[in-house]
């Protein structure tokens, strides 16, 4: 591997991105999963569940934040990612 493909050891940035960002991509996956999920927005119960269903979210995604090669690729690909998805639920709701 050449010194350029190694993963940096930045933990505070890598940290921080998957703590702020991992946590709002979790509240966007889980609002995707109440509005368009089975039953929509008024199903029974499903408040609860969206609520309970954060926290694995939220993890997983902070976990896999290591995984980057650096801290900047990985504000960015979060960053990135959270930016597209919230634009996308916004026009899907202002659509719909």
């Amino acid at each position: 591997m050449t010194s350029s493909a190694k993963r940096q050891p930045t933990w505070l940035g890598k940290t921080l991105a998957g703590a702020i960002l991992g946590l709002a991509l979790s509240f966007i996956f889980v609002a995707f999963f109440a509005w368009y999920g089975p039953g929509g927005i008024d199903a029974r119960d499903k408040v609860q569940f969206n609520m309970w269903m954060i926290t694995p979210v939220w993890l997983t995604i902070f976990s896999f934040s290591y995984l980057f090669n650096s801290a900047k690729q990985a504000w960015l690909v979060l960053g990135g990612l959270t930016v597209l998805l919230y634009g996308v639920f916004f026009m899907l709701r202002n659509a719909l």
